[in-house]
C-alpha cells in the first residue's frame, strides 16, 4: 500500500520538477529541439555509426520473433455446439444445437501446411479459415484432434511452401528464462494481419490443473508473459525460435491476463501430432480393470501410516485388466504414480485418462507393509 500523504508530497515535488523544464522550453521552435546525443553521434560518425545503434537494439528476443511470425496464424472457425436448455425443454424436444463463430491462433509446423491449435478452438468444427500474416486467407480442414489433452491438427489447403516453426524439446525448459508468446487475441489478425506477440519468463513447470469439460491439463508450463482470450492455440517460444509449448489457459477473474498463463508442452503435444496424422484421432481403448477408494483415518491407522494418503484398490474388476495384467491386488495401497502423490482418487484417474495406449504407468504401492514398483502398461 502506498501512503495518500506520500503520493501527495511526491506528486508536488514532480510537478515543482517538471513545469519549469517546459517553461524554459517556451517560446522556442520545436524544430530547434536538440537531437539525443546517441543520433548526433551517429550524425557526426556517418552510416556506420547508425548501423550499430541499430543493430545494437536487436537481441535474441526480436530475432525469434521475426524467425517465428510469418507461421503464426489466426483462426476462424463455426464450431457446433450444444444449447444448455433445461431439462423440461430437452424432454419434449430434445438437444439443440448451434453454430458458434470462434477466434483462436494457431502455428504452421511443416511446409506442406500442417497447422497446431486447440481443440477448444478448432475440435469440433465445421468451417476453418486461416489468416495468414500477409493477409491471406487459406481454407483449413481439420485432420483430428483430441479432446482430453485440447489438441488439434488442421491441413491448409493450398499447393504453396509456406513457412513453419521448429519444435524444441519442453523437457530442456529453464524455469526464469525468456518465453514469447505469439497469438491472435480478440481476433486482431482479422485487421492488422500481425500476430501480437508478448515477453515473459518461463514461471513453473509441471503444473497439473483441475479437469475442464473433459480436458486434463498435465504438466503444463506455466508463463507470464501476456495471454489473452484469442491467443488459445499459439505457441510459447523460446530465445532460440523454438516452440517449447502451445498457450491453452489462463487464471483470471474478468477473463483479462493478470500473468497466469499455462501452455501444453511441446513434447506432448508432438505425440499427439504423430498419432492424428495417422488415425485422426487418440485411441485410449484400454480397460484399467480396478477400483479404489480414498485412504480414510481408520484406513491409514490399520495399515500403520503417518497420515491418510493414497487410494486403496478395493476391487479387481477384469481378469483381462490392466490391474491383473500387471500384478496389482486387493488391499494394495497405491502412494504415487509416475513419481506424483496420489492425494486423491482424481489424481489416478486423471493420469489414466491422460496417458496413451502403450504407455506405461509406474505405481508406488503399499502391500504386507512394504513398498514396491508396479508397472502398468496401458494395452
Amino acid at each position: 500500500m502506498f501512503p495518500i500523504s506520500r503520493f501527495a508530497s511526491s506528486l508536488l515535488l514532480a510537478l515543482f520538477l517538471i513545469f519549469p523544464t517546459h517553461a524554459c522550453n517556451a517560446g522556442k521552435d520545436p524544430q530547434e529541439t536538440p537531437d539525443p546525443p546517441s543520433r548526433q553521434t551517429a550524425a557526426a560518425n556517418g552510416p556506420e555509426a547508425e548501423r550499430q545503434i541499430t543493430d545494437s537494439r536487436r537481441n535474441a528476443i526480436t530475432r525469434a520473433i521475426e524467425a517465428v511470425s510469418p507461421a503464426v496464424v489466426g483462426i476462424n472457425a463455426t464450431r457446433v455446439q450444444r444449447r444448455r436448455d433445461d431439462l423440461f425443454y430437452r424432454m419434449f424436444f430434445g438437444e439443440r444445437y448451434a453454430m458458434m463463430p470462434v477466434l483462436g491462433s494457431g502455428y504452421i509446423i511443416s511446409s506442406d501446411g500442417y497447422v497446431l491449435t486447440n481443440d477448444h478452438v478448432a475440435g469440433n468444427a465445421e468451417d476453418i479459415s486461416i489468416t495468414m500474416t500477409n493477409r491471406e486467407k487459406i481454407p483449413a480442414r481439420l485432420v483430428g484432434s483430441d479432446p482430453v489433452t485440447d489438441i488439434a491438427l488442421l491441413r491448409l489447403e493450398t499447393d504453396q511452401e509456406l513457412p513453419y516453426i521448429e519444435l524444441g524439446n519442453s523437457d530442456d525448459v529453464i524455469v526464469g528464462e525468456w518465453s514469447i508468446a505469439f497469438g491472435n487475441p480478440f481476433g486482431l489478425m482479422s485487421t492488422g494481419a500481425r500476430a501480437t506477440v508478448t515477453v515473459g519468463v518461463i514461471s513453473a513447470t509441471h503444473v497439473t490443473l483441475e479437469e475442464t469439460d473433459g480436458r486434463i491439463y498435465r504438466d503444463m508450463i506455466q508463463t507470464d508473459a501476456a495471454i489473452n482470450s484469442g491467443n488459445s492455440g499459439g505457441p510459447l517460444v523460446n530465445s532460440l525460435g523454438q516452440v517449447i509449448a502451445m498457450n491453452t489457459v489462463i487464471f483470471s477473474p474478468n477473463q483479462g491476463n493478470v500473468g497466469l498463463g499455462f501452455a501444453i508442452p511441446i513434447n506432448r503435444v508432438r505425440k499427439i501430432v504423430e498419432i492424428l496424422k495417422k488415425e485422426g484421432k487418440v485411441n485410449r481403448e484400454f480397460v484399467p480393470g480396478f477400483r479404489v477408494q480414498q485412504v480414510n483415518d481408520a484406513i491409514a491407522q490399520a495399515y500403520g501410516l503417518d497420515r491418510a494418503e493414497g487410494v486403496i484398490v478395493t476391487q479387481i474388476t477384469s481378469s483381462r485388466g490392466v490391474a491383473a495384467r500387471s500384478g496389482l491386488e486387493v488391499a494394495d495401497i497405491i502412494l504415487t504414480a509416475n513419481g506424483e502423490p496420489v492425494y486423491s482418487i482424481g489424481v489416478l484417474e486423471g493420469l489414466i485418462r491422460y496417458s496413451l495406449r502403450g504407455e506405461v504407468i509406474e505405481l508406488d504401492v503399499l502391500r504386507n507393509n512394504k513398498t514396491r514398483t508396479i508397472k502398468m502398461k496401458l494395452e
